[in-house]
């Protein structure tokens, strides 16, 4: 794994193959390992570039006001510096998963220049109700007494489907991993953002790069009928639904996600 100093502070990120950029950006509280499958497989069809987004996995993460947290905005404006570091100035395929959708969405609205495609999995347009604002300030005001690990336990059901629970324990061990090993100051910061982002709704018909849009047949989180109207609303947006998965699409059905992804870059790049 690669790090490179951003002006907030290092940023690690895996950078494989060779073609089109993809720029896969991992769910909340996770890392770059939720692409794992995604990342072998389509490495060999494009240059796939997954970061560990700052406090997540192996980058850090640095000085933040502890009260308004990172932003979407901020996150999305800390990857287009990411792509300059590196030295990519070429369009990007983006695939944002769950928290990483909603960090697409404000790259979509700040440096669309840089997109050549778009991919949502598992994510939403819509804000947070009030009740759920109100779920992630409670956890960010009370994480560092909890501690990651009760995070894992209160997330961990909600993240896979009711067959992946029964038959999939090393998925369950996996996400628990990592969950845990997330230091409770950045599971705060990430939820104060999700909380605080915006409605991007009103956005989506304005959207003219190509998109994909991907929803576990189970997911609970991203309901499939809401991800089915984000995608009638971004002009001649795809959809596809993965069977046998939940909210982590990428782990519980990795095959049906790389063919859809697959399928859809080949024909952005043919065009």
């Amino acid at each position: 794994m690669n790090t490179i100093a951003l002006s907030h502070g290092e940023l690690a990120y895996i950078d494989r193959g060779r073609g089109a950029p993809l720029l896969l950006i991992h769910g909340f509280p996770l890392d770059h390992t939720m692409w794992n499958e995604q990342i072998e497989a389509l490495a060999e069809h494009a240059r796939v570039i997954a970061p560990d987004l700052r406090g997540f996995g192996r980058s850090p993460l640095g000085e933040v006001d502890p009260e308004r947290g990172i932003s979407m905005e901020q996150y999305a404006d800390e990857l287009a510096e990411l792509l300059d570091a590196i030295g990519n100035s070429d369009p990007i395929v983006l695939v944002g998963f769950s928290m990483g959708g909603y960090i697409a969405w404000q790259f979509v609205r700040k440096h669309v220049d840089r997109l050549r495609a778009l991919v949502q999995c598992d994510t939403r347009a819509a804000a947070d109700t009030d009740e759920a604002r109100a779920g992630r300030i409670k956890m960010a005001e009370h994480v560092a007494e909890w501690g990651s690990g009760r995070v894992a336990e209160m997330m961990g059901p909600k993240l896979f489907s009711a067959r992946a629970l029964e038959t999939k324990p090393r998925l369950m061990a996996e996400v628990r991993r990592v969950v845990e090993s997330t230091p409770p100051a950045a599971i705060a910061a990430a939820q104060r953002g999700m909380a605080a982002r915006p409605d991007v709704t009103a956005m989506l018909p304005s959207i003219q790069v190509p998109s994909l849009v991907l929803v576990g047949a189970a997911d609970a989180i991203s309901p499939p009928a809401e991800m089915r109207a984000i995608a009638e609303a971004i002009p001649h947006a795809q959809f596809v639904e993965i069977p046998d998965a939940g909210h982590m699409t990428t782990m519980e059905n990795p095959a049906a996600v790389n063919d859809a992804i697959r399928r859809f870059i080949s024909g952005v790049v043919s065009r």
